[in-house]
């Protein structure tokens, strides 16, 4: 895909994430991911929209790509940790939410 078609795929998943059409943006954006696998951007996008539209499990393994190559990256810890949470599993998710909380000192 030309990276001006991604560009635009990638404002078209976030229009969709913006007027919380959570599926059809998980549609979108599954695809930009697919052609522009190290963009972060989008993959974090994805992960929110499939976060919001409870493919929790999805949701989980693009944001573990994410924090494997940003470690950093403070709202995928959060993210991280919510999404364990909502699956149950508030052990795996404390190392998460408790990473985000030194990170922004909350």
């Amino acid at each position: 895909m030309p990276i001006e078609r991604l560009a635009e795929e990638y404002e078209r998943g976030r229009l969709f994430f913006d007027s919380e059409d959570y599926i059809g943006a998980a549609r979108i954006l599954a695809r930009v991911v697919a052609a522009a696998p190290d963009n972060l951007a989008a993959r974090l996008l994805l992960a929110r929209a499939y976060y919001h539209s409870a493919q929790l499990r999805r949701a989980e393994a693009e944001l573990r790509l994410v924090l494997e190559r940003d470690p950093a990256e403070g709202y995928a810890c959060l993210l991280l940790g919510r999404t364990l949470q909502r699956q149950n599993r508030p052990k795996d998710a404390e190392p998460y939410l408790r990473l985000h909380a030194a990170m922004t000192g909350e």
